[in-house]
């Protein structure tokens, strides 16, 4: 049986429209010669903009054990995204910061999203677009998400 997306409640529109646009967002990425960009590297990233982070600090920004931390990093260093550094207080201790690889992702991702916003305002009227965007930060603070965006603290849903 069809799903008729026009029948989908606000849960579901919100949920499907954003996977649409992390879709073709990657799929913008890829074009760039990021193929092996994923969506979820984006929620280490989160933690990096600001600057470098141990790997401990990582591990509890992200909430998972220092092992894990460790893995999904040694994954994003071999891909070119990361790198670890000794930390300039503690030698033993190794920081994580953006190559410059990484750093050209995070350039191109945000490019492609303005650019995806602009898409939308031109096909679908500039006030509608700012109505949802508005709709959509109004229920994430109804909701009691604010503070975690705020503090680049997203998660996925459990």
């Amino acid at each position: 049986m069809e799903f008729d997306p026009s029948t989908a409640d606000l849960s579901l529109a919100s949920l499907f429209t954003g996977w649409a646009l992390a879709d073709e967002l990657q799929r913008r990425l890829s074009a760039d010669g990021f193929t092996d960009s994923r969506f979820a590297d984006g929620v280490v990233f989160q933690h990096l903009v600001a600057g470098p982070v141990t790997i401990t600090t990582l591990a509890e920004l992200l909430g998972v054990t220092q092992q894990a931390a460790s893995k999904t990093v040694a994954d994003l260093e071999s891909r070119g995204y990361l790198t670890r550094e000794p930390a300039p207080t503690d030698a033993r201790a190794k920081q994580v910061t953006f190559t410059p690889r990484g750093k050209a992702v995070i350039a191109a991702a945000r490019n492609h999203r303005a650019a995806l916003d602009a898409d939308l305002r031109k096909a679908l009227g500039n006030n509608r677009v700012e109505e949802a965007r508005q709709l959509l930060v109004d229920a994430l603070t109804h909701l009691g998400a604010s503070p975690a965006l705020r503090a680049r603290a997203v998660r996925p849903p459990r």
